[in-house]
Parts: structure tokens; C-alpha cells; sequence
């Protein structure tokens, strides 16, 4: 899940008890079993502790609703849970969507993450459920997810009622009003594009599509220039009210990242009608090779992406764990394009993001982290000497994005390397993280034990850290990643798959 930082919860004395796997497990089969039991270990605790809320809280064995009250978990899980064939947790997800009434609740409304996880993961779930998971349950219980999805996006359709098209993103059900916002941010209008084509795509009504693609317009065409410091590489924010860029602050950070993620994705899921956006990620892809790729004075061999602000030509030399799925977008946009530099850069990418859980004590990487030579606080001047970063930001917050960049590295290339960094990870975080009824996020991954642990199960645990992980053991499907344009599937930011556009449809 791209596109948001994430405010932190509250943090938890490490008091929980600590797991981990039972010995050495060299065969996949067994390493897929492993991971299906964390998957099952996580949901077991969330429907005792939590179900129908949003989060499970896996220390205190309480809930949280920071996603509307719909269940926010049960829905992220549906693809994951389809894609191992646990066909009881199917069902009861299923039943749970069939009865969840998207048009009322007493938050407000992120079109976003709204999007990406509910829309999606229904989306997603129909998809898989109609094509290659077919009989993992009665049929007549599939189509409730396509009409949920097309009552959901109803009902959120409202936001992009504004003089450009570009939406609100922060929405208030109660009044059918929003926020007020005079901008949206870049990854948040730009990410909604796949999933609501998709959408349209299977109901025939192209209504969706047009909504989320004429916003997507401003960020094709962007305006003023100026704020396209580089070719394909623009601002953070859009204004609402003219589909101009205000700013020229341009990054693969929080923010800006799954703006970039689309561009690719959406040429992959049909390259007829969107071909006007791989010009744009190959454009960015190329502009970030030549002017953001950067590498620690300490550790030359690794290969970071700096921001750019056009306000001042300033360079900055930071990152986050949601940055560390770039490598994955440039794996990705490599083997569909045949461009080999992009495969390499990517694989760059991916090892400079391997280094921030291989640096640290629990072997998980930090939240935030810089490489400028000019700040390295001095408590961490062995750290930059050694790893060629230092940590600004030490929480993990149970982050899908190195270990999602992990599996493409491993998909495109075969190479094991980055399958056994898969399986390094999962220990690591299993061992860490893992509490008598879920997984818990750290406050410190450079502390003894991880520090502190949030009292908060995050609902990409199951959309995301869990899939990908598994993914990387599991029998070959029809889902899986692929070499080249051999993909039938696509995966949203939230690692939902959606079944690319064919035009039999």
C-alpha cells in the first residue's frame, strides 16, 4: 500500500512473547506451508478478537476502525486467502461482504485507501474467483462482490464532482460533502485508475473508467511545466480546481510512489488503450536513472532514489520502506518493455533496499532513512560507514514494499538469492513481530528485540506482506508474475491481482 504515511499507534511494552520457526525448512512446499499458517495464525486472531472491525489490536486482543468499519482485514484478506485455497475463510469473507453497507459510516472517507483495498480487493476476489480459483466456492456467492463494488463506487463516485475532475480524496458520507482540500496529492488522484477501469471493464458501464481517467488526464499532461523538472518526473500536489501542479517536488516517496506504479500497470493490463502511459513511466524511469539515482559516499555499490524539489534545484537524500518498491516497478516495466538497463537498474534498487534489513538487528527495515553525509548523527556514523545509511525513521509498521521487490527480483530473474531474501525476511518478522493472536508492528528495528511494539495488526498484513511472501513459495498459477508479456494478471498497489483486459470481455 503506496501512496500514504501511515500515523503510528500507540506504542506497547515488549512485554509479548517472541516466535519463531521451528528449524530449517529448505523445501518450498514447506516453506508455503509455513507461511500459510502465519496467514491463518493472523486471521485466526483477528475473527476471535476483531471481526467485523477493521484491525485487530494483537497485543491488548481489542479492535480498531480506521477504515470506515466495513472490516477493512476481512476484505484486504479475501485475494490472499483465495490464492492459498483456504476456502473457509473465503466463505466467511464473502458472507461479511454481502452484508457490509458502504453508504453509511461515521468516519470520514479516504477515496484512496477506500479504493485500493475494499474496491480492489472485491475486484480482485471476483476476478480470481471467476477465472483461475473457479470452484473454491458456490458460484451464486461470487457476484455479491461485483455488486458490492459497484455499490461502493456509487457511492464514492460523488468526489469527483469538482470544476476539473480531479477528486477530493478526504470525503464525509453524512453530509455528502468533503474536506475542503484546495489540492490532492499525485499517488492519491493517480491511483485509483486501474480499479475503476477495472470496474468498468466487467459491468460494462463506462462511467467508472471516464471518472478516474480524466483525472488522471492532468497528470499525463501536466501544467505548468515548470513542475516537470524532468521528463515523466512531476510535482507532489494538483489543484483541485484547475488540474495545474502547484509544486515541483518529485520523488518515489510517500505521496508521489504509486503514481509511477500505475503507469506500467495500467499498459500492462491493456496496452491498447493505454499506451499513452508506459511512454510516461518509461519517461520517469529514465529520468530517474539519469537524475535521481543516487549512491552513499560509504557504500558507492549501492544505489538509492533521491528526491528533487524545483523550488531551490535541491536534491535530497532520503528514502522510506514505501520508496523500496521501486525496484519492483523497474523489474516490472523491464521484462514487459524487453529493456534489460531498466531490469539491471531495478535490480540495483532492490539490493540497495535488501541492505536496510540486512544492516539492522531484527533484520527488517526502517521506516525513514538517509544517506547524506552531511547529517549522519554521530551514534550512527558505524552504521553509515558499514551499511551506507542511517536511520531517521526506525519503526516497522509490518510494510509490504522490499519484500514485494524481493519477489519480482526473483520472478524475472530466477536467480534463488532473492527468494531465500523473501524467506529471511519472513523469519525475521515472524520472529519479531508475531504476538499470541497476530503480528505487531515495531517501534525500533535497530533495537534489542525490535524495541517497543505498536499494539496495531495493519490490514496489509494480509493483502500484502503475507501474499507476497507466500507467492515466493507457492506451486506456479495462472497469478503469478511472469517474464515478459506473458502476465494475465496484474497487481494493484495493495497487491490485489485483477485479471488483465482482454477484449472478449
Amino acid at each position: 500500500m503506496r501512496g500514504h504515511l501511515l500515523a503510528l499507534p500507540a506504542l506497547v511494552a515488549a512485554s509479548v512473547p517472541f516466535y519463531s520457526n521451528t528449524g530449517p525448512v529448505e523445501r518450498s512446499d514447506s516453506r508455503a506451508d509455513a507461511i500459510k499458517e502465519a496467514f491463518s495464525h493472523a486471521w485466526d486472531g483477528y475473527y476471535e478478537y476483531a471481526f467485523p472491525h477493521d484491525e485487530l489490536l494483537p497485543i491488548s486482543n481489542g479492535y480498531a476502525d480506521s477504515r470506515n468499519s466495513w472490516g477493512a482485514s476481512a476484505v484486504d484478506a479475501l485475494s490472499t486467502a483465495i490464492i492459498m485455497r483456504n476456502e473457509t475463510i473465503v466463505n466467511q469473507i464473502i458472507d461479511h461482504i454481502a452484508v457490509i453497507d458502504y453508504s453509511t459510516t461515521t468516519t470520514s472517507v479516504s477515496l484512496f485507501e477506500t479504493t485500493i483495498r475494499y474496491l480492489a480487493g472485491m475486484l480482485s476476489g471476483y476476478d480470481l474467483l471467476k477465472g483461475p480459483a473457479t470452484g473454491l466456492v458456490d458460484e451464486d456467492k461470487i457476484e455479491v462482490l461485483l455488486k458490492q463494488s459497484k455499490n461502493l463506487a456509487d457511492v464514492l463516485k460523488y468526489a469527483f464532482d469538482t470544476p476539473s475532475g480531479v477528486p477530493y480524496n478526504t470525503l464525509n458520507f453524512s453530509t455528502h460533502g468533503n474536506d475542503g482540500a484546495e489540492t490532492n496529492g499525485l499517488a492519491v488522484t493517480g491511483t485509483l485508475v486501474l480499479e475503476w477501469t477495472r470496474l468498468s471493464d466487467l459491468t460494462n458501464n463506462p462511467e467508472y473508467a471516464r471518472l478516474s481517467q480524466k483525472a488522471q488526464d492532468y497528470l499525463l499532461h501536466p501544467q505548468p511545466a515548470e513542475y516537470e523538472p524532468f521528463p515523466g518526473l512531476v510535482g507532489s500536489k494538483v489543484n483541485i480546481t484547475t488540474g495545474e501542479f502547484v509544486n515541483g517536488a518529485v520523488s518515489w516517496n510517500g505521496g508521489t510512489d504509486s503514481y509511477y506504479e500505475y503507469l506500467i500497470k495500467m499498459y500492462l493490463y491493456d496496452p491498447e488503450r493505454f499506451d499513452l502511459y508506459r511512454e510516461r513511466w518509461v519517461a520517469a524511469a529514465e529520468s530517474s536513472m539519469n537524475h535521481l539515482a543516487s549512491h552513499p559516499s560509504s557504500r558507492p555499490d549501492l544505489t538509492f532514489l533521491a528526491s528533487y524539489d524545483t523550488e531551490g534545484r535541491t536534491y535530497g537524500f532520503s528514502s522510506q520502506h514505501l520508496a523500496c518498491f521501486d525496484g519492483g516497478s523497474f523489474l516490472l516495466g523491464g521484462t514487459v518493455l524487453n529493456r534489460q538497463d531498466f531490469i539491471d537498474f531495478g535490480l540495483d534498487l532492490v539490493s540497495g533496499c535488501h541492505e536496510t534489513y540486512n544492516a539492522t538487528l531484527t533484520g527488517i527495515g526502517p521506516e525513514t532513512f538517509s544517506w547524506d553525509p552531511n547529517s549522519v548523527p554521530e551514534n550512527q556514523r558505524e552504521l553509515y560507514e558499514r551499511a551506507g545509511f542511517y536511520i531517521t525513521g526506525g519503526s516497522y509498521i509490518l510494510r509490504p514494499e522490499v519484500i514485494e521487490s524481493f519477489y519480482y527480483a526473483w520472478r524475472v530473474t530466477g536467480d534463488e538469492t532473492y527468494r531465500e531474501w523473501v524467506w529471511t525476511a519472513f523469519v525475521a518478522i515472524n520472529k519479531y513481530c508475531r504476538t499470541d493472536s497476530g503480528f505487531a508492528g515495531l517501534a525500533d528495528v535497530n533495537a534489542e528485540n525490535g524495541g517497543d511494539r505498536y499494539d496495531n495488526q495493519e490490514s496489509f498484513i494480509f493483502a500484502e506482506v503475507l501474499k507476497y511472501i507466500y507467492l515466493s513459495f507457492a506451486p506456479e498459477d495462472e497469478w503469478q508474475v511472469q517474464k515478459g508479456n506473458g502476465n494475465t494478471f496484474v497487481y494493484n498497489t495493495e497487491a490485489h491481482p485483477f485479471k488483465v483486459y482482454t477484449p472478449l470481455q
